[in-house]
């Protein structure tokens, strides 16, 4: 039987202050929820409230504002900026999505089977991670994408290999702290398998800072997919992606038009409201741990 996180470590919260948390937030994480919550809502219903094709040309003049376009004027093809902005916010968010979640499930999967698993696949697994992260990121993700080309399941695969390296070195630290408990040796001795280890005993137990964790790999993968479009080796033309528009229009900033600007302050709103959630909910719970530890 698995054990709760408060009977392996007593600071952390039980269920009664994990419903405090939302109660009693700082107002640091309150701004980062709305933050999410707005990016959030772009992502689901942006595309919707777009007036214009992302792809379509409304224009001859480029970072103009013609009747035609809406407000935020057009990019540098003449094309409605609001509206690309709108399209891209759900390809930018679902894809960071896809590609973090799919980093943690490779990065915890394989950090929990390398302290569980043995001395020798513990050696293999470490070594394999230690020679992918002694590349830096961005030159060996522009290996693997002008290799294999720049479809977006490379994008995903690299991205997701290279962040759930990352995430490998913290579950497996927190696997090999939770191997010696007891309520592991008592699973052992009642002969259980493997993946009943991972999945009932010792993710539970984990949950708290593997989901610290999660968000903030996916604002790292959310900065390194923008950098990669940045650069020309992410999300292609004509499809609109927040990262890919910085550099579209970044000569538009010499004539004063915000359609380099507007796709970088919605990244970094994306980033700083995940990391804003996250240091609201670690205060809370540093607060909650107080009385728990008192005798």
């Amino acid at each position: 039987m698995s054990v709760g996180p408060s009977a392996v470590d007593p600071g952390w919260p039980n269920p009664d202050l994990a419903g405090r948390q939302w109660r009693r937030l700082s107002w640091v994480g309150w701004v980062g929820i709305g933050a999410i919550s707005a990016c959030a809502l772009i992502a689901v219903i942006g595309p919707w409230l777009a007036p214009h094709d992302p792809a379509q040309t409304l224009s001859n003049e480029s970072f103009g504002f013609p009747r035609e376009a809406a407000f935020l004027g057009t990019d540098y093809l003449g094309r409605d900026l609001l509206s690309r902005l709108l399209h891209g916010g759900r390809l930018t968010l679902l894809l960071s999505l896809a590609t973090a979640s799919l980093a943690f499930a490779l990065g915890v999967t394989s950090g929990f089977a390398a302290a569980i698993a043995g001395r020798w696949i513990d050696l293999l697994l470490s070594r394999v991670v230690d020679g992918l992260l002694a590349v830096p990121s961005i030159i060996l993700a522009l290996m693997v994408i002008g290799s294999l080309g720049t479809s977006v399941p490379v994008l995903i695969g690299a991205v997701a290999v290279i962040e759930g390296g990352r995430i490998f070195r913290v579950a497996r630290a927190l696997a090999r702290d939770l191997s010696v408990m007891d309520f592991m040796e008592a699973a052992r001795a009642r002969g259980e398998g493997m993946l009943w280890l991972m999945l009932r005993e010792m993710l539970p137990n984990a949950a708290g800072p593997l989901m610290t964790e999660f968000g903030l790999r996916f604002t790292y993968t959310l900065l390194f997919i923008s950098a990669l479009s940045f650069l020309g080796f992410g999300i292609q033309p004509p499809s609109a992606d927040w990262g890919a528009m910085v550099k579209e229009n970044i000569e538009g900033l010499l004539y004063g038009s915000p359609a380099a600007l507007l796709p970088a302050a919605l990244i970094a709103v994306a980033t700083i409201g995940v990391n804003l959630m996250i240091d609201g909910f670690l205060d809370r719970r540093n607060v909650d741990r107080v009385p728990e530890m008192l005798p």
